[in-house]
């Protein structure tokens, strides 16, 4: 840090002035699209140095998290070292000691993007805490974790963060109903994301009918980018490769877009109910031949979150676009997905698999994380 300062000294104060103008620029340019743009990273270094303040000013909306993050963040943020050394002098048990830790960074984080939330009206500004990877199929054990940690941190700018299995789907029913903010993730498909958004109005019906507020209650469906093209490039011709993921995300717009404007959602609009935004996950660049912003740059649409990583998020500042380029093409998006149909790939069937490998990998990432707190 201190060589970063000594560095930035010898920057004449213009060009630092104006770097940071075109930070704030772009981001604020994507803003005005409609899009938010939220971290995907989160530790205690992060908030305490304040660069999650800086980022903040910079433009940035939002922070989610997620067992890898945390357990990146335990392995090389020293300023956990001491607070774990002391949990476990208490004999706590390692999911115990992790939640400790985990509740108080959200906590700050969240108190970092109040003021976001607070201009917003409520719409912006919030920070996602995952329930434990093993609940995954569990729905009333979710439902119980989700308002125990809700209720344990306690701001109203907190989402908690529910994989989008059949049982956390009913959890977001439920949880809704309850009046928590939800971010449902591991989407990889149309059909999956239709049925998050009925799931959703399901638990706003439930809401009213306890004659209860639902205006404040926001959600977002977390859909994941980049893993499918992963998935997929190895066995498609040329023309098609690196084009799936922004295919489905382009049609998975569309379907947004009318699902919110059919008769299925206006009576609830017309009460105040807000529409489920879009998230793109897993938005960071797997393929060195591809373009580093190529997740951000097509995926530009109103009422849409994209959460970035750290590299991700410096590669837009400096070189991304902003312009308004998820509406675009949408023809050719469904173009596309009919030649994969062609060729005898199923994206459900390969949206379930996906889903399914990312419920093992945050299970081993949480397992990675406990381990050390034993």
């Amino acid at each position: 840090m201190q060589t970063l300062k000594k560095q930035l000294c010898l920057i004449p104060f213009e060009m630092i002035d104006l770097r940071w103008e075109w930070k704030v620029r772009i981001l604020a340019e994507v803003k005005k699209l409609g899009q938010q743009i939220w971290l995907d990273n989160l530790s205690r270094y992060l908030v305490q140095s304040g660069e999650l303040a800086e980022k903040v000013q910079q433009g940035i909306c939002g922070v989610t998290s997620n067992p890898a993050i945390f357990q990146k963040a335990f392995a090389e943020d020293a300023l956990y070292v001491e607070n774990i050394a002391q949990l476990k002098q208490q004999q706590l048990a390692p999911k115990a000691i992790y939640e400790q830790l985990a509740i108080a960074d959200v906590q700050a984080a969240c108190d970092v993007c109040m003021d976001i939330y607070s201009n917003s009206d409520g719409k912006a500004g919030f920070v996602s805490l995952e329930v434990a990877p093993e609940l995954s199929r569990d729905a009333a054990g979710t439902i119980a974790e989700a308002k125990r940690l809700h209720a344990a941190i306690d701001r109203a700018n907190l989402m908690i963060k529910v994989p989008a299995t059949d049982e956390g789907l009913q959890a977001l029913t439920e949880l809704v109903s309850a009046g928590i903010n939800v971010n449902l993730t591991l989407l990889f498909s149309r059909e999956q994301t239709e049925k998050a958004y009925r799931a959703y109005v399901n638990g706003l019906a439930k809401r009213m009918e306890k004659g209860e507020d639902i205006k404040s209650i926001q959600v977002v469906a977390s859909f994941f980018i980049s893993r499918i093209d992963s998935a997929l490039d190895a066995t498609l011709p040329e023309h098609l490769k690196g084009k799936i993921a922004l295919s489905l995300a382009k049609a998975a717009y569309a379907d947004w877009q009318r699902f919110f404007t059919s008769e299925t959602f206006l009576p609830l609009a017309e009460k105040g109910a807000n529409k489920v935004s879009l998230l793109w996950a897993s938005t960071g660049v797997k393929n060195p031949e591809y373009a580093d912003t190529l997740y951000v740059d097509k995926l530009i649409g109103e009422y849409t979150v994209n959460t970035v990583p750290e590299k991700t998020l410096a590669a837009f500042i400096d070189h991304g676009k902003a312009e308004l380029t998820l509406p675009e093409n949408q023809e050719e998006a469904f173009a596309c997905l009919q030649e994969v149909q062609k060729l005898g790939i199923d994206v459900e069937v390969l949206a379930e698999r996906l889903q399914h490998d990312g419920l093992i990998q945050f299970e081993q990432a949480f397992a990675k994380l406990l381990a050390p707190l034993s």
